[in-house]
């Protein structure tokens, strides 16, 4: 596989969605795929690239431990986001 093989547009990701959906269970709106893309993106371009999926795992967890309501989830990944941003924009950083 080449490195331009595994680098998708996020609208396949549906395929993998669907697989992971289907596996564990999940509805469609457990997989907010455009929500925790932006957060990838808020992360890596605030923090650094590899903060990314660890900022993931780490809104899954928290959203987890609340309730895991994708309401739940949504507040997590605003409030990571947001902390992403201030994170880039603060001088001391």
């Amino acid at each position: 596989m080449t490195e331009n093989d595994r680098t998708l547009p996020p609208e396949a990701l549906d395929d993998w969605a669907a697989v992971l959906r289907e596996r564990f269970a999940l509805a469609e709106d457990d997989l907010p795929i455009a929500l925790i893309l932006d957060l990838a993106r808020d992360v890596a371009n605030g923090v650094a690239r590899p903060a990314a999926p660890f900022s993931a795992f780490v809104a899954g967890l928290v959203a987890g431990r609340a309730g895991g309501s994708p309401g739940d989830v949504r507040a997590v990944v605003a409030a990571i986001s947001e902390l992403a941003l201030a994170h880039r924009s603060d001088p001391g950083t």
